[in-house]
Order: structure tokens, then C-alpha cells, then sequence
């Protein structure tokens, strides 16, 4: 699989357990799940670059750090760090700008 691919193909599905989430049809460790699966696949990949293709892919990887640092759960609890992760599923959806102190950089193993 090339990265480009990869990441267009989370960047749906994280889209898709984060709204979930949110509208609680989808209990949190689900997708902080996702989160690990989604790590541990990238790895497979053996990515030496850690420089992002595009800024969507940025943002992704933005969203995934973010996702990692704060867990699922805040995003219940914490309007601040929901407002900040609902502009970046907006800039995915292509109806949002660029969110405003996004660094996102690939992992590298």
C-alpha cells in the first residue's frame, strides 16, 4: 500500500470513530484503539521520510498525535481540545481552512 493511500483511507475512517464519539454511538476506546492499530499498521510500512506529503497529511498526523496525547475521553469532556478537532475533521471535509497551530510530522519507527 503507498502512503498516499493509507493515509486517505484513515483519514476517513478516524473521521468517521471521531464523530461517532462525539455523538456517543461509539464508546471512547474504540477509537483509541483505532489509534493503535493505525500505528502499529504505519509501521509495517517502514516510512523513513518523516516529512508529510500534503497538508492533509499533516493534519492527520496532527489529529492522530493529538488523539494520543489527550485519549478519546476529552473529547467529552474538553470543548476546547473538540473545537480544535472538529476544525480539522472540517479542513478533511474540504469545508474548513487549515487548523491554526497544526504540526503534524509522521512517526518514524
Amino acid at each position: 500500500m503507498i502512503i498516499e493511500q493509507f493515509i486517505n483511507e484513515k483519514i476517513l475512517q478516524i473521521s468517521a470513530y471521531i464523530k461517532a464519539v462525539i455523538e456517543k454511538s461509539l464508546h471512547y476506546t474504540e477509537l483509541d484503539q483505532f489509534i493503535v492499530d493505525t500505528m502499529e499498521e504505519w509501521t509495517l510500512l517502514q516510512v523513513m521520510d518523516d516529512t508529510p506529503s500534503n497538508a492533509k497529511e499533516r493534519v492527520f498526523w496532527h489529529v492522530m498525535h493529538e488523539m494520543s496525547l489527550h485519549g478519546s475521553l476529552a473529547l467529552s469532556s474538553d470543548l476546547y481540545f473538540r473545537s480544535e478537532i472538529n476544525t480539522c475533521l472540517d479542513f478533511f471535509n474540504g469545508t474548513g481552512s487549515y487548523p491554526i497551530d497544526c504540526i503534524g510530522w509522521r512517526p518514524l519507527p
